[in-house]
């Protein structure tokens, strides 16, 4: 615009370049005030992504710190761009532990990678344009009509964010309140996982918003549209994987609340019962998930273990309450919460150096066990059952029907073939279930009749039924209670007894017998109505089933013979020993098999023999009568009575065995001799018969000197013999240790057993402890028309004596091989302690076959035991289809109530 009137100098060049000047000018201001209203408008690109990073990034810190501010409160977010900031500096201004930050930076951790991809969005779709209008400003050219487009949409998205931020941020913040009213950290990981979620769809919602701002511009090339495409699929995975990881936190919770989480102590019972502590907590019926299992010793533990499960139970899970309706009637009942007696107890390490075993004392045994540690840790998860494939069928007893062992015997005169031969290992095959078996009749009707396929088995109703042992009737096998020697019915051959010698005292001074060749057992059956518990075995012989009848009737029988070896019972334990017509050889052999009968029956007890020989007149049994005459008067047994029954027309003759070793002094010929001084009468494990006699204590402390107290006042005390300065099992002395068992099992049984574990003790009549101890938890089941054989373990500290001594009666058995019974015997089954000990020496897998061989279809099992051990025996049971009914742990100790089903595999074992 270059000036010309310089050169002119009259008046009308002049007034023409003055109005030139002023045009200039005007232009001027104009151009000036349009590039200031430029350049407020259109800020720098990068300002705007980083505003939008930063709007993000303060509303995350909002959130994670709005426990701390009143619900109205809102954090202020950045206008500009921060810059590039240190860490320190974008902090929040509260003083947050360092563990909650944590926790903010896991919650915020969505957020921020949403900022960071509306980041992206901004220099991706914007960035080019940018560019161009930052290089007009800086040459001062005008700015395209689609660059003010693009940033007035930009700014109005900006505006839109911080809009929705805000609602965001009050709604997180009142979401954060809600939180610090939970106080339970599985309630706190669910509202956390739920809050991430909620965040991740609200974001969602802002990213729908903000991809419907960019599509109206339409100028999106195909490039940006993958990127979003990206983003979206990157957001949905970001989702996925937060409900994964919630349901995993969840899952890990449920995992840890099961765990156990402290180590027992080793302590044993207190000085002094405490309170009972309940052991109700933690019950679980069939169907439901493993529960946690429980030792009896904390009793706040107990009730804050109840108190969660209520709280879950009110919860939205309603079937779970549909499916314990066992837990609704100990909710209803006022005495579920009594107490209980001290925990499991602990045996005393010091205390086994005072305590002999079954098996040290039984040193001439043949070695029948093998040292087998690798079998007992191994995880049983889907091992297949298979049934075994046997001649005896659904009646095998492996020990007695060993037949490869049977085929090498050399001897059969001592009876070997009818004694035990037990495989090297246990059979872990099951044995199958007759065809058409039914449940058993309860007691005392059991005792009358059975179900014919339960027992199929008709020769002994045709050999002995005129004598009203057994008679078959339709589908019912009956038992009119007859025997060979009392045909007119045992209770009247009972009171014959009675009567004949006022000293046996039925139910008081007589308590344990022993019945020796027993039949169908109902000698020993009808006794229970006199309070008197027998002992009746017989051989598994041509008598065809006679202890099965037994056990189904619900009597207690073992399948045991007098043959080559000692009965596995201790020395002078038996109150009373009883043969009716028992088909035994007494006086053979320089009276073997009689001089047994003396080492098992207490000094001053009565041994009963009723059979032709004392009331018949036969060449036979006239030599007979003049043999066991000359062998008893040389054992100084005195003959009490001979009596005869008028009404049976048979004679019982009743001798007694000495209560002092003076006779054996007296006799002229010292036969049969006495034992050496170094012979254990109380090794029974195995151990070869002597034909000689052990001396009759005569110290006043030691057992055997006296007569126990009447029955039920034994059952009760400590017996006389249990010396104070002896350690006992749990390590107390042996009196007090008696005493504080005792009452450790009544509190058991009475607050868990009988009410807690879904057991009907009506329809449990056969019981077996695997591993008494002092026969406590026999004890206390005294009340119940039950009987308990208890069984001390040959590795165990030989307590069998003290059980006999409290009139109660029981067994040495070794569990790594199987038990003397038939198959389907027991309705119960209780094992304390015994699994755990047991693995270290044999596989479970056998003893687990073996459990589910004596336990009949429904029977019953408790285990308490050692965590692991309880996780193991569980993992079986459900193998052999069983359901477990109640499972509990704490402290690595636990109780575990399954009941065995109908189920049997469909394949039989490969034939050996």
């Amino acid at each position: 615009m270059g000036v010309s009137g310089k050169s002119r100098s009259n008046k009308r060049s002049s007034s023409h370049a003055s109005t030139i000047t002023t045009v200039i000018f005007i232009a001027l201001c104009v151009l000036a005030v349009w590039m200031l209203t430029s350049n407020s408008v259109t800020p720098p690109q990068t300002t705007t992504a980083h505003t939008t990073t930063a709007i993000d990034t303060t509303t995350n810190n909002a959130f994670l710190s709005s426990n701390e501010q009143p619900k109205g409160e809102e954090k202020p977010v950045f206008e500009d761009n921060p810059g590039t900031l240190p860490d320190d500096a974008i902090k929040p201004d509260d003083n947050k532990s360092h563990s909650d930050h944590q926790k903010d930076k896991a919650i915020g951790r969505v957020s921020e990678s949403e900022g960071v991809v509306r980041e992206e969005h901004a220099q991706g779709f914007q960035g080019g344009e940018s560019t161009k209008e930052q290089e007009n400003q800086k040459d001062d050219h005008q700015l395209s009509e689609e660059s003010i487009l693009t940033q007035n949409q930009q700014s109005a998205q900006t505006s839109q964010e911080q809009s929705q931020s805000e609602e965001i941020l009050q709604l997180k913040s009142e979401e954060t309140n809600r939180n610090k009213d939970e106080q339970s950290t599985e309630q706190q990981q669910d509202e956390n996982h739920t809050e991430s979620l909620n965040q991740i769809s609200e974001e969602n919602q802002q990213l729908g918003k903000q991809q419907e701002l960019e599509n109206d511009e339409g100028t999106k090339d195909s490039k940006n549209k993958k990127l979003k495409d990206d983003k979206k699929q990157h957001r949905r995975q970001k989702q996925h994987q937060i409900t994964e990881e919630g349901e995993q936190k969840r899952i890990e919770q449920q995992t840890l609340e099961r765990q156990p989480t402290q180590e027992i102590s080793a302590t044993t019972f207190p000085d002094e019962t405490r309170d009972a502590q309940t052991e109700l907590a933690g019950v679980k019926q069939s169907g439901s998930q493993r529960t946690s299992v429980l030792p009896a010793h904390d009793h706040d533990f107990l009730q804050q273990q109840t108190s969660d499960k209520e709280t879950k139970n009110q919860g939205p899970n309603p079937e779970t309450q549909k499916r314990n309706p066992l837990k609704e009637e100990k909710s209803t009942e006022s005495n579920t919460g009594k107490s209980l007696a001290s925990g499991i107890p602990k045996e005393s390490t010091e205390s086994k150096k005072s305590w002999a075993t079954q098996a040290t004392q039984s040193k001439n045994e043949k070695e029948r066990q093998k040292d087998d540690e690798s079998g007992g840790g191994q995880s049983m998860f889907g091992y297949t059952w298979q049934l075994c494939n046997v001649t005896a069928g659904p009646d095998y007893i492996p020990c007695l029907d060993n037949e490869m062992a049977l085929r090498h015997l050399h001897n059969t005169k001592h009876f070997e073939h009818r004694e035990r031969h037990c495989p090297e290992e246990g059979p872990p095959c099951l044995v199958p279930v007759p065809q058409l078996y039914k449940r058993s009749f309860k007691w005392p009707e059991s005792r009358d009749k059975i179900w014919y396929h339960n027992v199929p088995h008709t020769k002994l109703a045709v050999v002995k039924g005129h004598q009203n042992w057994v008679k078959v009737s339709g589908e019912l096998i009956t038992f009119p209670g007859g025997g060979t020697q009392f045909i007119h019915g045992a209770l009247h051959y009972i009171d014959f007894l009675q009567e004949s010698v006022s000293g046996i005292g039925w139910g008081k001074h007589t308590r344990v017998i022993l019945d020796v060749g027993c039949g169908v057992a109902s000698f020993g059956g009808y006794l229970f109505e006199r309070d008197v518990l027998t002992m009746s075995f017989a051989p598994k012989d041509e008598h065809e089933a006679q202890v099965q009848f037994a056990l189904e009737r619900g009597i207690p029988a073992l399948s045991a013979v007098m043959g080559s070896q000692r009965l596995p019972f201790p020395s002078r334990v038996f109150d009373l020993v009883h043969c009716a017509r028992c088909r035994v050889p007494w006086h053979n052999e320089g009276g073997l098999l009689l001089l047994e009968l003396n080492r098992v029956l207490r000094p001053g007890g009565y041994f009963v023999w009723s059979a032709t020989p004392v009331y018949q007149k036969l060449k036979q049994d006239v030599e007979i009568w003049e043999a066991m005459t000359s062998l008893t008067a040389s054992m100084c047994w005195e003959l009490v009575t001979i009596r005869k029954d008028e009404l049976n027309s048979v004679g019982a003759a009743i001798y007694r065995k000495p209560t002092s070793n003076e006779c054996y002094g007296k006799r002229q010929e010292k036969i049969p001799p006495m034992c050496k001084s170094d012979d254990d009468p109380n090794a029974a494990w195995y151990v070869p018969l002597q034909a000689c006699m052990h001396r009759v204590p005569v110290d006043k402390a030691e057992r055997g000197t006296r007569w126990p107290m009447n029955w039920p006042q034994r059952l009760k005390k400590p017996p006389y013999w249990l010396n104070s300065s002896q350690m006992g099992i749990y390590g107390k002395p042996a009196p007090q240790d008696f005493a504080t068992d005792y009452e450790h099992w009544k509190g058991v049984v009475s607050n868990l057993y009988m009410s807690g574990l879904g057991i009907d003790w009506s329809e449990v009549r056969n019981i077996m402890d695997m591993r008494a101890v002092y026969g406590g938890f026999a004890a206390a089941l005294r009340e119940l028309k039950a009987w308990v054989l208890n069984v001390v373990n040959i590795d165990s500290p030989d307590t069998l004596p003290i059980i006999y001594e409290r009139g109660l009666f029981g067994i040495y058995h070794d569990w790594c091989e199987s038990f003397s019974t038939y198959p389907r015997s027991y309705d119960l089954l209780h094992a304390d302690h015994l699994f755990s000990k047991l693995k270290k020496r044999c596989k479970l897998v056998p003893v687990m076959a073996e459990v589910d061989r004596m336990l009949r279809p429904g029977g019953k099992l408790i285990v308490r035991d050692e965590s692991t051990s309880i996780g193991e025996v569980e993992i079986l049971l459900k193998s052999l289809h069983w359901e477990v009914h109640f499972t509990f742990s704490k402290d690595k100790e636990g109780i575990l109530s399954a009941q065995k089903g109908d189920w049997r595999p469909d394949t039989y074992q490969a034939s050996s």
